[in-house]
């Protein structure tokens, strides 16, 4: 359920480099980004703290990697932002929250190279060094329910506030508001979904999963380039 909320909140959002009049779309679009690092947490969850070298993981990352790599091209073309693409943030979010779950000296050292990594892009890094900190911050509100749920929703908030959103959130913008609100609220719905029970049954995203964010760009710019 909650992959699924990601790719359509982040389709949604995207409709925007279509219809730039659609600007209104940036507020559902806030869900995306938190819902998937919520995602990765969860997976990471599953994992027994100690295995990082497992052939599962490797793909895991492997498979991150390469399609932040492939999806730079349709990204490059039709975002104007100047930043990596999300996989890039999620890829190291990854690396980052595997140190807090597994505790070994080579994934604290890998998870201490990515903060690093994202600290020194944290300009062109798409949602910045505390995107990168989001599904670590993930992990440890799955492991400890409560108040420390908080913590991915603060740096969540902290993720969306490097334009002039807050300052116009500050002078009572309702847009901006309802942006940084729901930006904090996101994870906050994530986790609260982790612990839900659906009677019916919700079709998984699988490998084709990766494929569907490279895709959506191509699609959106083919549409683009026929409106």
């Amino acid at each position: 359920m909650i992959k699924w909320l990601a790719m359509l909140t982040m389709v949604i959002d995207h409709l925007r480099l279509v219809w730039p009049e659609m600007s209104n779309l940036f507020i559902p679009g806030r869900l995306s980004f938190p819902l998937f690092c919520v995602a990765i947490a969860a997976n990471v969850a599953r994992s027994k703290p100690g295995e990082l070298l497992t052939v599962a993981n490797g793909r895991y990352l492997a498979l991150m990697l390469l399609f932040a790599a492939i999806s730079e091209v349709p990204y490059r073309y039709i975002s104007t932002s100047g930043s990596f693409n999300v996989l890039v943030t999620l890829a190291l979010g990854l690396v980052i929250a595997w140190g807090w779950q597994h505790r070994t000296l080579l994934s604290s050292a890998m998870a201490l190279m990515a903060a690093a990594v994202a600290y020194g892009l944290d300009d062109p890094l798409m949602y910045g060094f505390y995107g990168a900190l989001v599904p670590a911050a993930g992990l440890v509100a799955i492991k400890n329910p409560g108040v420390l749920w908080l913590l991915p929703a603060a740096l969540c908030l902290l993720s969306n506030t490097r334009s002039s959103i807050v300052t116009r959130a500050l002078d009572l913008e309702i847009y901006s508001m309802l942006a940084l609100s729901t930006a904090f609220a996101a994870p906050l719905i994530g986790l609260w979904l982790l612990r839900q029970t659906f009677s019916f049954k919700i079709w998984p995203v699988g490998q084709w999963g990766y494929w569907f964010y490279p895709g959506h760009l191509a699609a959106l710019q083919a549409l683009r380039l026929l409106v």
